[in-house]
């Protein structure tokens, strides 16, 4: 019997729609669906919910929970991993607050900034597990890894880990819809082409029959940005920078130094930035999930239809060798090549029975590539921190942080990662 195994599958929304995915796949059926995660409560429910789905779908999945890691993925073909170190209580909140005590403000903090190099550092070394389990139990695995900081952790265990990953990630799938829908323009026959880095990669063309949409496109946002949207930020790189970013705009104010500054705090309100984002959010999933926890986990006549994520399209398109185009991060092989080769890059790969064979991009625009170069230092330098154990890395990584270093002299950097690693206390490893 092949096996999927979902490393975080307490995570129980998520886990219904790749898993249900996976549920509806008939190249899938008579897989095992193998759950893992620390929660025991969570990964009990996310079990219910399984087998109440595969019930009413009539799946020849089998589903089983484990309380070893390791068995529940030995012998596995396809690993997802959804794991988040730490939770909201305590990192996160510890994240936003003690940045905070700084003059330092934060939207998600997630990916890079200072949240982003301390949620990677407590991650890595959970990560580096996985991949020594992985290596003894199931050494062939594809691992499918949905977890934020996404470049870095897909970059750790490709290059540290020594397991075969690809970084899948939603911005690039809702690009160009969300783009076009704010601007009122109609998606059908737009021909695109996105790379860059992860949360950071670029619509480099979008054409409609040979024809060039982006004159349309700046004129358009031009005109929006004379009114309050959602989206103001990345509208605003677009207009000066020359292309779209494929994430979000309250992420991206927080990856650059240009809109969250102390000395200009009329800049909040001109692109309507979010901040403490992530922490709303946070509170608000805790709250719903409470509400919905009745009605998802114990439902018997629970149904599902299969979603737009990756992950059973990939495992299909592996298992049929029909292939599948993503837009997946991985190592860059001279695929972007004005982009550091030790980066992780978001380009387009097709799917089949060989695996990810990701596609040659070449050179990025000048500036798209410098603006992830800023990104790519902190990554890079993060990577460095958590594999030397060195805490020097730590502060060489938050100097070079785009937003961290536009905002603190490099005193009180190195004074906020100290904070941060006291703070952390056991949810760190030791950095000497």
């Amino acid at each position: 019997m092949s096996k999927i195994t979902f490393l975080g599958a307490g995570s129980t929304v998520f886990a219904k729609n790749v898993l249900g995915d996976c549920m509806l796949t008939p190249a899938l059926q008579g897989f095992e669906i193998a759950l893992f995660d620390i929660d025991a409560e969570r990964l009990a429910d996310s079990e219910r919910m399984l087998n109440n789905l595969k019930a009413t779908s009539g799946s020849t999945c089998s589903i089983r929970a484990y309380a070893d890691r390791k068995e529940a993925l030995r012998g596995a073909k396809f690993v997802v991993n959804a794991i988040q170190v730490g939770g909201y209580d305590p990192c996160t909140i510890t994240d936003f607050e003690v940045p905070k005590k700084y003059g330092l403000r934060q939207t998600i903090a997630d990916t890079v900034g200072i949240g982003g190099i301390f949620r990677n550092l407590r991650t890595i070394p959970v990560m580096l597990d996985f991949a020594r389990d992985i290596q003894e139990v199931c050494p062939d695995a594809w691992f499918l890894n949905y977890t934020n900081p996404m470049a870095v952790l897909t970059n750790v265990m490709n290059t540290y880990g020594g397991v075969r990953t690809v970084g899948l990630c939603h911005s690039v799938q809702v690009c160009v819809n969300d783009l076009f829908k704010a601007i009122d323009m109609d998606t059908t026959g737009v021909k695109s082409k996105i790379a860059g880095i992860n949360h950071m990669a670029w619509l480099l063309e979008a054409s409609k029959d040979g024809v060039d949409l982006y004159p349309e496109i700046k004129r358009r946002a031009a005109a929006k940005q004379q009114e309050k949207h959602p989206d103001m930020v990345r509208f605003e790189l677009m207009l000066k920078f020359g292309y779209y970013i494929t994430e979000s705009s309250e992420h991206n104010a927080e990856y650059h130094p240009y809109f969250i500054k102390r000395q200009y705090p009329e800049l909040i309100e001109k692109f309507n930035i979010p901040l403490d984002e992530y922490p709303r959010r946070c509170v608000n999933q805790i709250s719903r999930w409470k509400e919905m926890r009745e009605s998802l986990v114990n439902d018997t006549k629970l149904t599902h239809e299969r979603s737009h994520e990756y992950a059973s399209y990939i495992f299909e398109a592996m298992e049929t060798n029909r292939p599948f185009k993503i837009g997946g991060n991985v190592m860059n092989t001279g695929l972007i090549t004005n982009l550091p080769r030790e980066a992780c890059v978001e380009v387009p790969c097709l799917v089949d029975a060989n695996g990810v064979t990701p596609t040659y991009v070449g050179d990025l625009p000048p500036q798209c590539a410098a603006l992830n170069r800023t990104n790519i230092n902190t990554q890079l330098l993060t990577i460095e921190a958590a594999v030397t154990g060195k805490k020097e890395h730590i502060y060489h990584a938050a100097m070079l942080d785009p937003h961290t270093s536009a905002e603190l002299s490099m005193d009180d950097i190195v004074s906020l990662c100290d904070d941060l690693i006291e703070a952390h206390g056991d949810w760190l490893p030791a950095y000497r």
